[in-house]
């Protein structure tokens, strides 16, 4: 059975990064580890906040990789020399990834009470209208 895609249509022209982008988004859908916040701030700007107890500086990497970010944590083992009666601190790594619209800047981010705060902001696109000269075919000759 084949998936039919909206950006199969001949009107969706240049659209192919759009449809890898959801598909990828797809696949990341089911993970719920760290938990999130999406706010707005602003007119034009977003935070995104992860529940990232346990993790420090150190232990964690913000990127952007085509049009994405992406969120990383992993935590060093150090309970050498501790023993645990019971272990219910999750100490595990992570991947989060967030799908960039065009025009969306990742301003900053810092971490603050186990929180990570990531603040991002739309930038307003200028126009791009223009006018398209209508001319005579080429040659002059008619088909």
């Amino acid at each position: 059975m084949t998936r039919s895609s909206p950006f199969g249509s001949p009107l969706f022209l240049g659209f192919d990064h759009l449809e890898q982008m959801l598909e990828r988004l797809s696949k990341n859908g089911g993970e719920g580890y760290p938990p999130y916040n999406i706010e707005q701030t602003g007119p034009s700007s977003l935070r995104i906040t992860l529940a990232v107890a346990g993790f420090t500086m150190e232990d964690l990497a913000i990127t952007v990789e085509d049009s994405q970010l992406v969120i990383r944590g992993r935590q060093a083992e150090d309970s050498q020399g501790r023993v645990f009666l019971h272990r219910g601190i999750a100490a595990r790594q992570f991947q989060r990834t967030f799908v960039l619209a065009e025009g969306i800047e990742v301003k900053g981010a810092w971490l603050d009470n186990g929180l990570l705060h990531i603040d991002l902001e739309r930038l307003q696109p200028e126009s791009r209208a223009r006018s398209v000269p209508i001319g005579s075919r080429p040659g002059g000759a008619t088909p």
